[in-house]
């Protein structure tokens, strides 16, 4: 009796993670495939100059110690930055004027989703005509690349404000500047964020296109001048940079989501 008394619990046995099963290790080895791939193709096809990852790695040491290379570096990094603070500014006020104001929307939407889908590499001669071969034209190409995707994600962000809190601003008779700085703005702040992120990419690729097409010093003809002399490991490291600026500004902006806006986005850990 006392047996079949017995009745048998439930118990639970949590597995230890697989290897496979974490995110970074799928990453890792599909990484170095392509490393290993790339170093056999170049070996056996290419010239001897062509970059491969065992001479981008032995050129590092030589590159990190040249000041010419972190003065391109600082040069592009700056102009990036100043960049993209005036387009945040001005994207996010045109941007909030046309997601709340059906006039404004109606007078520039089409105007700005044509310029958004207009290369940079268009622009640039005209802005080399108005500001001549300077750093002010690698500004104006970075504006006028990073300025619209902040403006039509602020724009998305305002007009899909839940009404519910309009309607509560209304009844506390706040004003318009009100409505917009203290309700519209923090409800768009995710769209903000995604039309920031869209924006850092453009610019930064704006502000190498510029470099190539001015010859003025950054990274990019830093990149362009190697490449001529058949440095090209030297130039790959200056890629390198590139793509390392772009995934740490991609992990920044991850970070700032979860940890200031945890209702969006809530399962993005990656």
């Amino acid at each position: 009796m006392a047996d079949t008394a017995i009745t048998s619990a439930a118990v639970t046995v949590k597995k230890p993670p697989s290897l496979l099963a974490g995110s970074w290790l799928p990453r890792v080895l599909v990484g170095a495939a392509i490393l290993l791939i790339w170093e056999v193709v170049v070996r056996a096809l290419a010239p001897a100059y062509v970059a491969k990852p065992t001479g981008v790695v032995m050129a590092i040491p030589r590159v990190v110690v040249d000041p010419a290379f972190w003065s391109a570096t600082l040069a592009t990094l700056t102009a990036v930055a100043q960049g993209l603070g005036i387009a945040l500014v001005l994207g996010t006020i045109v941007g909030m004027l046309m997601g709340r104001s059906q006039l404004m929307e109606r007078s520039i939407r089409h105007y700005v989703n044509g310029f958004y889908a207009v290369p940079m590499i268009v622009v640039l001669p005209l802005f080399s005509l108005w500001f001549g071969y300077s750093a002010q034209t690698r500004i104006a190409t970075i504006i006028f690349a990073a300025m619209f995707s902040i403006v039509i994600n602020v724009a998305d962000g305002a007009r899909a404000v839940p009404k519910e809190y309009l309607e509560v601003a209304k009844s506390f008779r706040s004003n318009k500047l009100s409505v917009l700085t203290g309700i519209v703005l923090p409800a768009s702040l995710p769209y903000l964020l995604a039309g920031f992120r869209l924006a850092a990419g453009r610019a930064l690729i704006a502000a190498v296109v510029a470099e190539f097409f001015l010859s003025i010093g950054g990274l990019g003809y830093f990149i362009l001048y190697n490449s001529r002399v058949y440095k090209h490991n030297e130039a790959f490291v200056g890629v390198l940079l590139l793509a390392a600026f772009g995934v740490g500004f991609e992990l920044l902006i991850g970070w700032v989501t979860r940890r200031y806006m945890p209702w969006y986005r809530r399962g993005d850990k990656s």
